[in-house]
């Protein structure tokens, strides 16, 4: 089951939305929803109230060599963004701000 949670999204927007009760998680393209809420529960410890997932395709890569044009492909990402129960938080970056002596 928590191998289903590839790594949390730390970015400017998910910062916002983690003041909100809600967190961005990047996730294995075939897992669903209940499977994501089951991850989050157990790998957490936390009430998870609800799940929403959105797939970014791969984009198309271009790049000129000294051998010519190469040509690729980035993967396909899943997001879920997680809404807790009100009064739970997840501790994503720990150290933030760091310690004052």
């Amino acid at each position: 089951m928590i191998h289903l949670i590839k790594r949390p999204l730390i970015t400017e927007k998910a910062m916002k939305l983690a003041s909100l009760g809600q967190y961005v998680f990047e996730v294995h393209p075939d897992a669903n929803k209940l499977e994501i809420k089951k991850a989050i529960e157990q790998l957490f410890e936390v009430n998870v109230v609800s799940v929403r997932t959105l797939r970014i395709k791969g984009k198309n890569k271009t790049r000129m060599t000294k051998k010519g044009l190469m040509r690729g492909k980035t993967k396909l990402i899943k997001k879920a963004y997680v809404t807790l129960q009100s009064g739970q938080s997840i501790e994503l970056v720990s150290g933030v701000g760091g310690t004052e002596e």
